[in-house]
């Protein structure tokens, strides 16, 4: 097999409350996801530049689509620095569980935070600075 310019391609996020998280996503990231149905699921797309190779995913709300804080944590890009992404998850209805945060003592390695959106899934923040 070929080593994919990116290791993720699709991504999906559980939501229980389809309206409630797609708030909270369009507050925090300042974009507007698109509403669509995929294999009878309620989704929320995150927009992805048009001809743009790379990763993209959705919010999902559907019958197995369960909110969890133990399973896998993805990490958003969030620009040169994070701090702006992450001043808006309170106040969207979010919990920051651990803030802006050097990856290494090797600061090219970036920052990373985490919080909980609005549906109690952890989501992880990065950025250069």
């Amino acid at each position: 097999m070929q080593v994919p310019k990116n290791a993720l391609k699709w991504f999906e996020i559980p939501v229980s409350n389809f309206d409630r998280a797609r708030k909270f996503y369009n507050t925090v990231f300042n974009f507007e996801l698109q509403e669509a149905r995929i294999r009878g699921n309620r989704v929320g797309l995150f927009p992805c530049g048009e001809g743009h190779s790379g990763v993209s995913g959705a919010i999902v709300e559907g019958p197995d689509a369960v909110p969890s804080q133990r399973g896998c944590v993805m990490y958003f890009y969030s620009g040169p620095d994070l701090t702006e992404v992450l001043e808006r998850v309170p106040g969207a209805g979010g919990r920051i569980v651990y803030e802006k945060t050097p990856i290494s003592n090797e600061q090219e390695m970036g920052y990373q935070a985490v919080f909980t959106d609005s549906e109690g899934n952890r989501i992880g923040l990065h950025s250069e600075g």
